[in-house]
């Protein structure tokens, strides 16, 4: 190692940009590397997010369809399967409820539940959440369970 070939450490150095505005004699005085005239060489300018220099943007040109209903429901969907194998494993014994399916992460504590019904249910459980599809109510009742709806 010689004085000829000592640097700084890596990112110890900054590098500052080129001053723009300061002289003629800088090269970069006048305009500042603006250029002439226009939205962009003046202060304050900023562009407008979508702007297409006023030909019509693209979220303008594009048609709109469809209809969002503003009172619609999002039920979170479990199926009978699920609930069979919280039985399986030992997290449940005889009912389910909204705190049961929370605490074991099938749903959140503000989600609308509904059970479906995929899977087989061999196990008899009382179950009470919002809505039950018309054959996961059968198959729970045939197992000799109970749907409650909330």
């Amino acid at each position: 190692m010689d004085l000829n070939n000592l640097k700084p450490a890596e990112g110890a150095v900054h590098k500052e940009g080129k001053r723009l505005g300061r002289g003629e004699g800088s090269g970069k005085g006048g305009t500042a590397a603006r250029g002439h005239k226009g939205a962009k060489s003046r202060s304050g300018y900023s562009k407008k997010i979508g702007f297409e220099g006023g030909q019509m943007p693209l979220q303008r040109r594009v048609p709109k369809f469809g209809f969002k209903n503003i009172n619609r429901k999002e039920y979170k969907g479990i199926n009978l399967g699920k609930l069979q194998e919280l039985v399986d494993k030992g997290t449940v014994k005889g009912e389910v409820t909204l705190d049961t399916l929370i605490d074991n992460g099938l749903a959140h504590k503000n989600d609308l539940v509904k059970i479906l019904g995929d899977g087989e249910l061999k196990a008899s459980l009382k179950v009470s959440v919002h809505k039950f599809t018309a054959s996961a109510k059968a198959a729970i009742e045939a197992a000799g369970g109970e749907a409650i709806s909330l």
